[in-house]
This record gives C-alpha cells, structure tokens and sequence, in this order.
C-alpha cells in the first residue's frame, strides 16, 4: 500500500509540468508598462527582419518562378511543382500565413495599449504606435500579394472575417495613412530613434515607401506617385543582424541551400537584357548552359549583411508606372526608368542597372 500510494503521489506531481519562468515577463508586464511596450516594439522589427522577410522573400519567389526549389523535402517539391494541385497544408505556404498573423497581433497589442501608458507620451508615443500600423501593413501587405483572400484583424476566438485581397490592400494603406498624419502632428522623439527604430531607419520614410507600393498595387496612381515623390532616396533604411540573430536570406540560401535562383530573374529571354550588372550583383554563376549553377549573393552574401527595407530605385519606377497608368506624360515616366536603366554608380546599396537608355 505504501508502494502505491507513493507511486500515486510521483505520477500526479509529474504532471505538473506548468512551471513559471520567473526571467520571463508577464502579458500584463508587456502591454501596461514603457518599457514593455518599447521591448515589444524592437521585437516587432526584429520578428518581421528575419521571420517574416524568410517567408515573404522565398515562397513566393518559388512559385512566381524568380526562384526553384531545390530541396528533396515535400514542402519545396510542391512549391517548385506549383499548379492547381498545390495543397492547402503546404508548410511552406501556412508559415507564411502564421508569421504575417502573428506580426499582425504584436503589432495590435502595440497599437490597442501604447496610448494607456501615461510615462509614454509625445514623440516617443507617436512613434511607437506608427510604427505599430507600418508593420501590420506590412502584414496585411504580404497576405494580399500571397493569398485570395485574408482578415484584416486577428481574432483570438478564432472569428476572423475574410475579405478581398482589394480591401486587405485598402486596410493596409488606411493604416500608413493614419501613421503619416500622426507623425506629422507629432514627429518622432530622440528616444524613440534610439530605442525602437536603432539606426539606418527613418520610419517616415520606410512609411511613404510601403504607402507608394501598395497604392500602385491597388491602382490608387495619384496616391502612389505622391508618396514615393516623398520618400528620400538618399535615405538609407535597412536591417540590421548579428550573430545571434542572422541573415535570413543568407541562412536561407547559403546554409539550408533550399532555393537558387533562376537565369535572368525567371524572366523569359525576351524580356531580360543581356548586360543587366543587377543579374551579377544579384547572382554567381559557375559554368554555362545546362550545367550552370547559381547561387545568390547581393544582400544574401554574408551572415551579418544588412537587408535593404525597400530600393530607392523602387520608387523611382513606382512613379513612372504609375504615371503610364494614369495616362501621364510619357517623358516623364521614360526619364524615371532611365535614371535606373542607366546608373552605373551611385546607388546607395550598390544596385546598378548599367544598361543603355530605353529605346522602345
């Protein structure tokens, strides 16, 4: 019996497995103090920098053919093989919708309680909460482009509502256009640079970028064309990394090696120019024809390399197309291209194009 009874007591006592961890802050910690906040900020920027740019850059690489899977694993087979028997559980496909949900509800929780916090004011509150609303667009940005159809809000009940990829990009640029006024009316404090933002990262101009992009996307030209004119191409916005937290792209490319990249960016050889420098800036090649191998390099190249936030020669073509779109003036719209086509130097992150000037 007393054999038993202990045993008894040894398989309850086991079960208990709930233990606290007493280095680990508390939700109520998190979402009710300054420095919880500030901490979930920088977490924001660095959950997005590596887990969420590993998902949004590769997968949809894959099956808009930038990129081939190379991996045996069945999650890269069946985003190489694509088409219309293409499975629904992916785990490709369903860790790219979990990041962009989980990048949503930290940036939610930010934007839901910043304003409570009373020793979070002025500049540094401003900031935080744009911030915030930049990075659930960047969300609902990256589930537009991917999927048919998203939520544009989490629900933790499992309630969500699905809406067109139309309203997600709508929701999207409502919530840059709030984060603009807002920094207008109060401009981001010392401290808030300092403590969230960390350097080469100028949140109103990485703000006008991403409100220029999703604008063209959902043909709003006039919106698109004045944002990224508001945009400093001479700013410099990137990510940083360590060895703790590494490259994305390179872990990806260089250490897990699932992915290389396609001859010409994917493009059909009638639309890629010999002689484009991006290609070699982008891509090495070893050997020709049928038995060459690529591998990227550019801002995959090295463990601690930055990654650019966005190209600021991305908006210089947001602005020609949009001004085609909207039945602009054609010169306007060449001498924008050309200034990319042709650069051979003088690109902050080294992208040049070094191509003569358009003649079609």
């Amino acid at each position: 019996k007393a054999g038993l009874l202990l045993s008894i007591m040894l398989v309850a006592n086991s079960c208990k497995m709930d233990t606290v961890n007493l280095n680990a802050p508390t939700d109520a910690d998190v979402l009710t103090t300054r420095a919880g906040i500030i901490g979930l900020s920088v977490g924001l920027r660095q959950y997005y920098s590596t887990n969420g740019i590993a998902a949004a850059y590769f997968y949809p690489a894959v099956t808009g053919r930038e990129l081939q899977g190379v991996a045996t694993f069945t999650n890269v087979l069946e985003l190489e093989a694509g088409g219309t028997q293409f499975p629904t559980a992916n785990g490709s496909i369903l860790t790219l919708w979990a990041n962009m949900q989980k990048l949503m509800s930290m940036s939610e929780d930010i934007i839901a309680n910043a304003g409570k916090i009373s020793t979070l004011t002025g500049g540094t509150l401003s900031g935080v909460i744009a911030h915030a609303k930049l990075y659930k667009a960047i969300a609902l940005g990256t589930l537009a482009t991917s999927f048919e159809k998203s939520n544009i809000n989490t629900d933790k009940n499992g309630k969500a509502v699905f809406v067109t990829r139309q309203a997600v990009l709508a929701e999207a640029i409502r919530l840059l256009n709030e984060a603009i006024t807002e920094l207008n009316v109060t401009p981001v404090s010392a401290d808030f640079n300092t403590n969230v933002a960390g350097a080469n990262f100028n949140l109103k101009d990485v703000i006008y970028a991403f409100n220029a992009r999703y604008n063209l996307m959902a043909g709003n030209n006039t919106a698109a064309i004045a944002n990224a004119t508001a945009v400093n191409l001479s700013s410099k916005n990137q990510f940083g990394y360590s060895s703790v937290s590494v490259n994305p792209l390179w872990n990806t490319s260089a250490i897990l090696k699932y992915y290389v990249p396609r001859a010409g960016f994917g493009l059909p050889t009638s639309l890629f120019e010999a002689g484009d420098l991006r290609e070699s800036f982008y891509i090495t090649t070893t050997g020709s024809g049928t038995t060459a191998t690529r591998t990227l390099k550019g801002f995959a190249a090295e463990q601690l390399g930055s990654v650019p936030v966005y190209l600021p020669d991305e908006m210089k073509l947001i602005r020609a197309e949009a001004i085609l779109r909207g039945n602009g003036p054609l010169t306007d719209a060449l001498t924008l291209i050309n200034e990319v086509r042709t650069q051979t130097t003088g690109d902050i992150f080294g992208v040049n194009a070094g191509l003569p000037a358009y003649s079609g």
